[in-house]
């Protein structure tokens, strides 16, 4: 029985082939799009976003070495979703990262979505924008107060006419905010584009590529919160905002501590301090600190005879004094 597509399909390609170098040591051994927010790992924060602009089918496009992040996710039972996966080989950029996922795609119209990405928000509106407009491409642009360190989009309307990647003069606010709606027209802009000066296909070189050929490119303004998770200080900042004050200890677990405020602790996780706030634990854990933990996230076994501040740590013994506590 052949099956038919609903009008205006629409299929999801999500990118999580990252190794996640900024969150070393920690990602040597969790995937970082299995690396916990809010309770719940960053990739499934993304398939919420596709179950609400109601996609049905989603390539996740992992690194060589994550058969860890396909084992955990499936394809897509839990979810209600169809999920497949793609491979990307070497790390060449995102626009090289999506050619992985071409034949999935085939002719479909489809998101690209970043898998370290987080909004607080659906962002199903932007994608029925797309849908019904036609367009060949639209992205999503978010106000800022500093856009020298983004990809900036310089707007006509809500008609892309420019892009520049982290302008010294800006002439526009409207920073890239990591999604992606594209037509099949895509697949000739990445074709036709060069490496970059840093030696990678870029996704922006790809779009830019579609203005000067007078393609349809959009923008959707996006004023809600976004955060990439790439950096420890990210990471917590999305695990505060989603947890809002509140705390989570995951079944099995065992804290001899004053919990403060936004802080995760995996399951079966043995964690001994005097104080811990704004922190996530990894599962299974087992943390003896003589002191405080704050602004940190931890996993496997750690020992530490005074506070830990600030701190990126997976099976450490902790030497030196951390001067960082609480005020």
């Amino acid at each position: 029985m052949i099956k038919i597509k609903k009008k205006n399909y629409m299929k999801a390609v999500i990118l999580a082939a990252g190794k996640g170098s900024r969150l070393y040591p920690v990602t040597h051994h969790v995937p970082k799009p299995l690396l916990p927010i809010a309770g719940k790992p960053t990739l499934e924060h993304a398939l919420d976003q596709m179950k609400q602009m109601n996609i049905e089918e989603v390539c996740i496009v992992r690194g060589q070495d994550h058969d860890e992040m396909e084992s955990f996710i499936g394809y897509g039972d839990k979810y209600n979703l169809k999920i497949s996966y793609a491979v990307q080989r070497e790390q060449k950029g995102l626009a090289h990262a999506l050619l992985s996922a071409k034949e999935f795609c085939g002719e479909d119209k489809f998101v690209l979505y970043l898998g370290d990405a987080i909004y607080n928000t659906s962002l199903q509106k932007y994608a029925q924008e797309f849908l019904k407009g036609n367009f060949d491409n639209l992205n999503l642009v978010k106000p800022v107060d500093n856009p020298e360190q983004y990809g900036v989009a310089i707007l006509e309307g809500n008609k892309i006419v420019q892009l520049e990647e982290k302008p010294k003069e800006p002439k526009s606010n409207m920073a890239m905010a990591g999604i992606y709606w594209f037509s099949s027209k895509i697949w000739d802009a990445i074709h036709a584009i060069e490496p970059s000066a840093r030696g990678e296909y870029e996704i922006t070189d790809a779009i830019q590529y579609l203005i000067d050929s007078n393609h349809d490119v959009r923008a959707g303004i996006y004023e809600n919160t976004w955060f990439d998770t790439g950096t420890l200080p990210s990471l917590l900042e999305a695990n505060s905002h989603l947890l809002n004050g509140r705390n989570i200890v995951g079944k099995g677990s065992s804290v001899h501590a004053e919990l403060g405020e936004n802080v995760y602790i995996g399951n079966n996780v043995q964690i001994s301090c005097k104080y811990i706030s704004n922190a996530i634990i990894l599962d299974s854990s087992h943390i003896d600190v003589n002191g405080d933990i704050i602004d940190s996230a931890l996993g496997g076994d750690i020992t530490s005879p005074k506070s830990i501040s600030g701190e990126l740590l997976y099976n450490a013994a902790v030497l030196k004094e951390k001067s960082a506590a609480r005020s």
